[in-house]
């Protein structure tokens, strides 16, 4: 069983942003991992959205990096619904968005840069500016939500100015119950610092 609930920052207004699909359609969003990183959990909870509203998903990955389908299937995602494109660098992985994208055929699209791979181990991961403002352009014509996983630091800087929502996601321990706690970084809309909390089974390796 899941269960989700945003806490707003006093300084939230009366309208409380939520980590949903609703919210992020026509948008870029950062999700971004460190420490105890829960980025993939997060993600898999939009993925699961799209798929029990009736609408599809498609998750773009580099070579080196892959999510573990046995845990998405676990938590209620339809893996065989699930399009998985990999490709060898984040220029690919762009490049492969945009077609995703440009296709009107998604509502969600996740594209995993948090890999490691041989053109991300010297900078953070990031994708041509040209290629960002396109896949905004067309994330808006088509209402979809574009997703991009990267791994920093809560205190680095987003991936550019174009990303209308950052956040970065956690797991947390409670009295042997886990959550993942989506801190709000940046948001363009509904201001920083509201946080989405999300109960659900631990990370392999945890329970």
């Amino acid at each position: 069983m899941r269960a989700a609930w945003a806490i707003p920052s006093p300084s939230t207004p009366s309208t409380v942003p939520a980590w949903s699909l609703g919210d992020f359609s026509g948008r870029l969003i950062e999700l971004s991992g460190g420490q105890a990183a829960a980025h993939l959990t997060a993600a898999f909870g939009l993925v699961l959205e799209a798929q029990l509203c009736g609408d599809r998903a498609a998750w773009v990955t580099l070579e080196p990096s892959t999510f573990f389908p046995p845990d998405a299937a676990a938590g209620g995602v339809d893996v065989e619904a699930l399009p998985v494109v990999r490709v060898p660098d984040m220029r690919a992985a762009g490049r492969a968005a945009d077609h995703l994208v440009r296709s009107g055929g998604f509502g969600l699209v996740v594209i995993d840069l948090s890999g490691e791979s041989p053109d991300t181990q010297a900078r953070p991961a990031t994708l041509p500016v040209p290629l960002l403002a396109r896949l905004l352009g067309l994330a808006r014509a088509h209402d979809v939500a574009v997703l991009l996983l990267t791994k920093k630091s809560p205190d680095a800087s987003s991936i550019n100015s174009l990303i209308s929502l950052r956040a970065e996601a956690q797991w947390h321990a409670i009295e042997g119950r886990y959550e993942v706690r989506v801190r709000v970084l940046k948001d363009k809309r509904g201001g920083p610092g509201w946080t989405h909390l999300e109960a659900c089974r631990g990370p392999a390796g945890l329970r």
